[in-house]
């Protein structure tokens, strides 16, 4: 594995946490997308931000991990840079599964919903703790099986 981290100590509350570029890194994110998908088959993710450069990045890498899972061809749609609160309201009304991204002060946090919205237990966790730290991150079967990234359209009188 390119990049091993201490996955016992960084997928834990709900999802990853820890310390920017010390114990994790973007290529996590893209993991976490990829095994979110596969563990729980997801076919659609909403995906928001808090909105720094450092976290919009960790974002782009989780969507391009969820739509290269496997066979599911994922359809992501990004709210891009949101408050948690917006996110989980958009989350409640389509309930799919989702992931919220922050940082604060070098500190990154990725929580993961599963597809119900709900946030994602230490079963769910444990089970895409064991496939990154067995090299097992899914990749795509074939380019038909890609999944997509839109922009969210917010309903009317919503912004």
């Amino acid at each position: 594995m390119l990049n091993p981290i201490d996955t016992a100590s960084v997928i834990r509350e709900g999802g990853a946490v820890g310390i920017h570029r010390s114990d994790l890194h973007e290529g996590v994110a893209w993991w976490l997308g990829s095994c979110l998908v596969v563990t729980h088959q997801v076919r659609r993710l909403l995906v928001a931000h808090s909105g720094s450069p450092l976290i919009a990045a960790y974002a782009d890498r989780l969507c391009r991990g969820a739509v290269n899972a496997r066979h599911y061809a994922c359809e992501v749609t990004t709210m891009g840079a949101r408050t948690e609160e917006e996110f989980l309201s958009a989350l409640q009304e389509a309930p799919v599964a989702g992931a919220w991204l922050s940082d604060s002060d070098g500190h990154v946090r990725i929580r993961l919903h599963g597809p119900g919205g709900e946030a994602l237990q230490e079963a769910g966790l444990a089970t895409i703790r064991d496939m990154i730290s067995g090299d097992l991150v899914p990749i795509p079967v074939n380019d038909r099986a890609r999944g997509t990234i839109s922009p969210w359209q917010p309903k009317e009188g919503r912004t």
